[in-house]
């Protein structure tokens, strides 16, 4: 088969990218994001070696907002969809092939996550001091390469240092989904060619959540 059909573990794994994104655009615009689903995008980043697309994110009702985020964005027309979360979205998947090709890199950021799940083991995986030190290594790793997501927000919120802390952690969870979604065969071509099946497959999800 020419184009492979997107899979349900294709969709999971785009709905954490989803998930993430819309979280970022919520921080930079209001300050505040629902403290559920920003766990749950942390919580991603320290699941290395899940036994399954799903146990990344923990269960479906933890993607809710990633689905939901997902099926407004694949359902709009162009004029309608969110050009700023689709804009992270794919600088997002850019930035997961860069670094995918940057193998001291990728050992860097191994090392750098393990260091800070050891961290969070004596405080907790959204602690603030964990939060810094992941947002410090994204600078260090991702923030070097040429390409950087600019995020748009409300000045007075993205100044503030621990808002700021907060969305590099968001796009390491983001890019660490997209790395899950090249994983288990996710192409971008299934964003163009393919999006009713993800669209189906995103419903059948949302109905077992």
């Amino acid at each position: 088969m020419l184009f492979p059909k997107p899979t349900r573990d294709q969709v999971i794994a785009l709905a954490g990218v989803f998930h993430a994104c819309q979280l970022v655009e919520t921080l930079a615009k209001t300050g505040i994001c629902p403290s559920r689903d920003f766990e749950t995008s942390i919580h991603s980043l320290f699941e290395q070696n899940p036994d399954s697309a799903l146990a990344v994110f923990g269960n479906l009702d933890a993607l809710t907002a990633g689905m939901d985020t997902m099926n407004r964005a694949l359902s709009a027309t162009k004029d309608a969809a969110n050009k700023d979360i689709l804009r992270y979205v794919l600088g997002v998947l850019y930035l997961h092939k860069k670094l995918a090709g940057n193998r001291a890199m990728l050992n860097q950021v191994g090392e750098g996550i393990g260091k800070a799940a050891r961290q969070a083991e004596h405080f907790s995986r959204t602690h603030s001091n964990v939060l810094a030190n992941l947002a410090d290594l994204y600078v260090n790793t991702l923030g070097t390469f040429s390409f950087r997501i600019q995020v748009s927000g409300a000045p007075q919120y993205l100044q503030q240092p621990d808002v700021a802390s907060r969305i590099r952690c968001l796009l390491f969870a983001a890019i660490r989904a997209a790395m899950l979604w090249q994983q288990v065969g996710g192409r971008r071509y299934h964003l163009i060619l393919q999006r009713q099946r993800m669209l189906d497959l995103i419903h059948d999800l949302r109905r077992a959540s």
